[in-house]
């Protein structure tokens, strides 16, 4: 699923999924520099990310996978 990441004047993460019309925070993330591994939505979801540069510049959209 497309999602778009992106970070908040407070430095916070959310993540936006348009097709669920639905913006959440990043809880916890599995890897330090969140790309290549698993993030934790405020509302329970877990998603995979991309493997990406540390300093990809946000907010972008990507291809997410969500896990059950």
């Amino acid at each position: 699923m497309k999602v778009m990441i992106r970070k908040n004047r407070a430095g916070a993460l959310s993540v936006y999924v348009a097709k669920k019309d639905l913006e959440e925070p990043i809880v916890s993330m599995e890897k330090p520099g969140m790309w290549g591994g698993v993030v934790t939505l405020s509302n329970g979801w877990q998603l995979e990310l991309p493997t990406m540069t540390e300093d990809t510049a946000l907010p972008i959209t990507v291809e997410a996978r969500k896990l059950a």
